[in-house]
Order: structure tokens, then C-alpha cells, then sequence
């Protein structure tokens, strides 16, 4: 049973539990051929009514902020892991009693903290440090970890391992949206320059951007990555995908509210690329939609705009087989991941509902919201 975006009031996010599923399957097959450990990265995807759901088949989270990791703790309830370039003094003691995993990304944050870990007596928390291999094939410096005078990670350089005492792992993330083919080279650079230290370490952490449930994404490179730094370490190895379990799995449906010309038509929606799929001006990229092909394409042709004041709040340029009215809706693809946990409330522009669709429900809102949204996020 398919989705009737005719049903959906806009502007909606629109989840579909089964590709959730199938991406969760796949993340599973990986997990059962090669022991490691995948875990949801938050910053990517946030949607706690689906935590139970992921956490049948994933081992857990992986945190970025206090918050995140009691989102985690709280709404899925297994491995909690967390990682930040700094950890806030004053968050540091309720952080200790979430997570089972802390990653450090200095030696002196190590060693700050290093104390408060040792004297906690509620939980044993292990701890590691993320390392930064100066090895990244991504080519845009806004998401490359490894750019230069990049301020995520200990260089070689810059490794202490006088102050490994109490580390029991390492963890590196260099990667972005990537195929195992980027994964098999920069092992081999962790290898070559951090091998020696991995030989006393208990675990080792890929990091995220791997794309997983990509169709054309190579498992088979991935597994063997896996098991080589496994085998000849004896390590777990962990991974902490974000974008891969929401991959392809979700929507956002907005409808048009006016059509404009000013030297082309101009189509607004009650959908805004700066409020509600900010990476599509940060990235910068074209979302797909439904029924739509690029300009020239299809004989109508429209530039289509959020309703916000901001001047390039601009989605794109895209042709349609009818002309365009307003009412119509119109279906954005791929909008699940760093759509939700990114989105604002500039102008006072709501942010749009948040459902799931399932075979046995059908389309479920989960979320609605209202002006005390935005008026208890100010002061």
C-alpha cells in the first residue's frame, strides 16, 4: 500500500516505516557477517518515534551533545555512545550517566576529564580518541574533518600515547555520503600511521558518512574493511551511520500557495529551503521530486521558492508536464535525514508535521506544531 500524498496535510515530513526497515535489514546483514556494531549517529536523523523500531535492529546511538544523548538514553535505551570537539563542563557530570562510550578529541580534554570518569561510581564508562588521519576524499571543506587546520581530531603530529593509560579505543570520521572504495583507502592510511597504537586498544570506531544503503554501494569492500582491521587487531569495531538507516525513506509535501513572474514563473510554497531543508542551500543540492524533471524538460517550467523574506530561499528550477496552480502538492524525495534535526523556525514560518506511513496504519501524524513552539524557543 503506497502513500496518498493527497491525504497529507501540508507541509509534512512523511516517513515510510518499511524503507526504514529495509535499510535496517540491510545495516543487520552487516552486523550478523562481520560482529561489528552499528549504531545511529542523532546529528543525522532524530525521529524518536522510530527509536524503538531501529533499536531492534542497531545496538544503539551515538550522541554529539548532552541532549542527544539523553534523547538516546531515554527513548531507545541501549549503547549510548557521544563524541564533541569540547565537552561543557557543566553538562559533563548528567553526560556521565548516559553513555557507555565518550570519545575525546584532544588529549588535554582527555585529561580534564580523565578524573571525573575515574571517580564515577554509577557506570564504567570507556573512553577513546578520535583521531584525525589527514586522509579525506571530500572535496566540499565545510564537511571534510580532515581539511586543512581542521579542528576535529589528534594528528599524528600531535599524538600522546604517554597519556593512553585509561584509553580503550579510537575512533576516526572522515567520511561523507562515501562508498566502501573511500572506507578501503583510508583504512589503510589508519593503519600505516596509527597501527601501532591500535595494538593495546579494545575497540575501534569508523566514524559515519559511510552510505550504507546506497543501491550501488559496495557491502562486500565494506565487510572486508570490517574484518581486516578486526582480525589483525583484534578489535569491535563500531560504526555510526546516520544518513544510511533514513536513506531514501522519507518526504516532505508541500503544496503551492502563488504563482509569480518576475522574467520567469515562480511557484511559492508553504515549504521553505531555509527553514525546512536547510542543507539544500548549505550543501548545496537539488532535491528530487516527484512527477518533476530539470528545466526545459517537461514544457513548464518553474522556479520554485519558500515563503519565507529571505531573498535566496530558493529550492531550485524544475519542469512539469501541467502548468502549476495554486493548491497543487508537490512531493520533495530523500527528505528524512538532516531535514527534521536541521530545521528552523526563522519568521516565525511554522515546521512542518512529522508522520509515519506503515502498511498496517497507513499515514500516522506523530507530530503537529504550534505557536508555543516558537515562543518558548525565545525568550
Amino acid at each position: 500500500m503506497g502513500i496518498d500524498f493527497d491525504k497529507v496535510p501540508t507541509p509534512c515530513y512523511v516517513v515510510d516505516e518499511s524503507l526504514i526497515k529495509k535499510n535496517l535489514e540491510t545495516l543487520k546483514s552487516v552486523q550478523d557477517k562481520t560482529g561489528c556494531k552499528i549504531l545511529l549517529a542523532l546529528k543525522g536523523f532524530s525521529m524518536h518515534s522510530l527509536f524503538p523500531l531501529i533499536g531492534e535492529y542497531l545496538k544503539g546511538i551515538t550522541a554529539s551533545s548532552l541532549f542527544e544523548a539523553r534523547l538516546g538514553f531515554e527513548k531507545m535505551g541501549k549503547e549510548v555512545h557521544a563524541y564533541a570537539p569540547a565537552f561543557v563542563e557543566d553538562d559533563f557530570e548528567e553526560l556521565m550517566g548516559y553513555v557507555d562510550h565518550l570519545v575525546f578529541n584532544s588529549f588535554s580534554q582527555w585529561m580534564k576529564y580523565k578524573p571525573k570518569i575515574e571517580s564515577n561510581k554509577n557506570k564504567k564508562i570507556e573512553c577513546g580518541i578520535r583521531i584525525n588521519p589527514q586522509y579525506s576524499e571530500i572535496s566540499t571543506p565545510i564537511y571534510n574533518p580532515c581539511y586543512t587546520n581542521s579542528r576535529l581530531g589528534v594528528t599524528l603530529e600531535n599524538f600522546r600515547p604517554d597519556l593512553l593509560e585509561g584509553i580503550q579505543g579510537l575512533h576516526f570520521h572522515t567520511m561523507c555520503e562515501q562508498n566502501s572504495d573511500t572506507l578501503e583507502r583510508t583504512i589503510k592510511v589508519i593503519d600505516e600511521k596509527f597501527g601501532e597504537y591500535l595494538k593495546g586498544m579494545k575497540w575501534l570506531n569508523f566514524g559515519g558518512g559511510h552510505h550504507i544503503t546506497r543501491d550501488d554501494y559496495d557491502i562486500e569492500k565494506l565487510i572486508k574493511s570490517i574484518n581486516f582491521m578486526k582480525d589483525k587487531y583484534d578489535l569491535q569495531i563500531y560504526l555510526e551511520p546516520g544518513e544510511a538507516i533514513a536513506l531514501n525513506t522519507g518526504y516532505l509535501v508541500g503544496s503551492v500557495l502563488d504563482i509569480v513572474n518576475n522574467g520567469m514563473d515562480i511557484a511559492i510554497l508553504d515549504v521553505s529551503a531555509a527553514c525546512h531543508m536547510p542543507d539544500v542551500l548549505e550543501m548545496p543540492y537539488r532535491p528530487n521530486i516527484i512527477g518533476s524533471e530539470l528545466p526545459g524538460i517537461y514544457p513548464h517550467t518553474y522556479r520554485l521558492g519558500g515563503n519565507t523574506c529571505l531573498a535566496g530561499d530558493i529550492i531550485g528550477d524544475y519542469s512539469f508536464k501541467e502548468p502549476l496552480k495554486p493548491g497543487d502538492k508537490l512531493v520533495f524525495c530523500d527528505m528524512a535525514h538532516y531535514t527534521m534535526v536541521k530545521n528552523n523556525m526563522f519568521n516565525g514560518v511554522n515546521l512542518p508535521s512529522i508522520a509515519t506511513h506503515s502498511e498496517t496504519e497507513g499515514l500516522k501524524i506523530i507530530r503537529k506544531f504550534h505557536f508555543e513552539d516558537y515562543a518558548n524557543r525565545l525568550s
